[in-house]
């Protein structure tokens, strides 16, 4: 009995010290309430830096356009008119054919890259509206079944995230047609109360482990997908497996994507 006495006032400092602790660990957190950033500033900067990314990705085309593009045209021209004037029975004439052929194909994806750099989805309306309209651009030429699925109460996003998120999805179905030969292609919105979801998935040839991992770019455009979900605080995660098709998921908050200034969308 004694011994429980004696141990009581250790008991009695435990207690305060815990307080004490509880205490100023909730001073620190208020504290750090209010010393975070405004949001209208945070997203104030956010624009700013997307308006630059928009006008350098301009240029960017503009530089492409006229020097690089214009070489690969001179070039094709110059081969064409070449084929032209060969007999057709010259023994370097198929070569020559599906040397134009590759140039042919270059030039196209040249401007479809061209196309990316410049385009803004701000002027589609919706993001369900801009894939849609992306898929009966692009999925007839490739014989592709395309479907985009929206579940929740559709709102309004800011133009700056509508932008990149579109551009995320842009690049997830142009390597679903023009790498992965996919057949079935579906792009799934989900608006979610705390969060965006997007989900593209196919069921094309897939994407090899060892890429998928690599931190360097490929033509599947992996590196700049995540660039893009960087600059605007959304997660990225690519799911791929040879034979299996790929799923790429971009996922951010509501508090950066929804725009405060417009409501639900009818």
């Amino acid at each position: 009995m004694n011994r429980s006495l004696e141990r009581s006032p250790n008991a009695t400092v435990h207690r305060n010290a815990l307080a004490r602790d509880l205490i100023s660990s909730a001073t620190k957190r208020i504290q750090g309430w209010f010393r975070q950033p405004d949001r209208e500033q945070l997203s104030h900067e956010l624009n700013l830096c997307l308006e630059e990314l928009r006008a350098e990705r301009a240029r960017i085309a503009r530089e492409l356009h006229d020097t690089l593009l214009q070489s690969i045209l001179g070039a094709s021209l110059l081969l064409d008119n070449t084929l032209q004037q060969l007999p057709a029975d010259s023994p370097i004439r198929p070569s020559l054919s599906r040397t134009l052929c590759l140039m042919h194909r270059v030039i196209e994806e040249a401007r479809l890259v061209l196309q990316g750099l410049r385009t803004q989805a701000t002027v589609s309306g919706s993001l369900e509206q801009a894939f849609s309209d992306l898929f009966e651009e692009f999925a007839p030429a490739h014989g592709a079944q395309l479907r985009v699925s929206v579940s929740g109460q559709t709102v309004a996003l800011k133009p700056t995230i509508q932008e990149q998120v579109y551009m995320i999805g842009r690049e997830a179905l142009f390597n679903a047609l023009r790498h992965a030969h996919a057949k079935n292609i579906e792009a799934e919105l989900e608006y979610l109360p705390r969060q965006l979801r997007v989900v593209v998935r196919d069921n094309g040839c897939g994407i090899d482990h060892q890429e998928l991992r690599s931190e360097r770019d490929s033509h599947w455009g992996l590196l700049g997908m995540h660039e893009r979900a960087l600059a605007i605080g959304a997660r990225l995660r690519i799911w791929s497996k040879r034979g299996a098709g790929t799923e790429v998921e971009i996922s951010i908050s509501s508090d950066l994507s929804i725009d405060a200034h417009s409501g639900p969308e009818a």
